[in-house]
């Protein structure tokens, strides 16, 4: 079973290590790291985390994002910037990596803007909609191109990945990583759903003070949450582009054999 550190300076942070993979293998432990944001780590507070030797930090924020919560990297870690949503448009000609976030603690400032916006299956919709963009996108192929790439490098050493809360862009690299050591399916949604208790607890003053003015708590939960049925959204698109996992990593994130030939080696127990 993988690993969730009690890490009081890193929101979400979990080791991959341990999750069951075929032929009687499993992820090998102290390699594989995803968390939330950065932004207040202190590895004196956390010495677990210290411990770990994190080599390789990849970032999968967006500028806007950085810019407002700085990483605060482990000692001697190396960062990549990995922005999944870069240069991606909003209906409303916005950039997300500068409206995105502001607009969305604004939408949950009103519960009548809200339920404009979110109301009546529009927030698991808009969400199933995003994950299916992680597979399509060209950010998001560049993205998990460098992820895959940089943790094909030889000296690329423990690896953490992350975004803000850890959950969905997180959610996303987690999943084509597992997929391609070889987890199923269900050890895979076992882990997407795993992060939602630390989740909640992440973003239970947002959704306290909304709730709190009348707010739907459905909204809050589908946009704050992780469902099964936004992970099912991001591997029916896999599926529909690509076919399987192996053909989306060489076709769509450009990873030669060789490099997934190397993080199988390294990664698997």
């Amino acid at each position: 079973m993988p690993q969730q550190f009690d890490a009081s300076t890193i929101t979400n942070f979990r080791d991959l290590g341990g999750i069951g993979l075929v032929g009687n293998s499993a992820v090998r432990p102290g390699l594989l790291l995803r968390s939330g944001q950065l932004d207040r780590l202190d590895p004196q507070a956390d010495p677990s985390v210290a411990a770990l030797g994190i080599h390789t930090v990849v970032d999968l924020r967006t500028a806007h994002e950085r810019r407002a919560r700085p990483d605060r990297l482990p000692d001697g870690a190396r960062l990549i910037v990995a922005d999944v949503m870069a240069g991606m448009i909003s209906e409303r000609g916005d950039s997300p990596e500068e409206e995105a976030p502001a607009r969305l603690e604004t939408i949950l400032g009103s519960p009548a803007a809200a339920e404009e916006h979110l109301g009546g299956g529009k927030a698991e919709k808009l969400m199933c909609d995003t994950y299916r963009s992680f597979v399509t996108s060209e950010a998001a192929c560049r993205a998990y191109r460098l992820l895959l790439t940089t943790l094909a490098e030889p000296d690329c050493g423990p690896l953490l990945f992350h975004c803000t809360a850890g959950k969905d862009r997180t959610g996303w690299a987690a999943t084509v990583i597992l997929l391609l050591l070889g987890a199923d399916e269900e050890a895979v949604e076992r882990e997407y759903l795993a992060v939602l208790p630390a989740v909640r607890a992440a973003f239970a003053p947002m959704t306290d003070r909304f709730t709190a003015i009348g707010g739907d708590p459905e909204i809050a939960g589908a946009i704050l949450g992780v469902r099964p049925a936004y992970l099912a959204a991001a591997l029916e698109e896999m599926r529909r582009v690509y076919g399987d996992v192996g053909t989306y990593v060489r076709d769509g994130l450009g990873i030669p054999d060789e490099a997934v030939d190397r993080i199988r080696a390294r990664c698997v127990a």
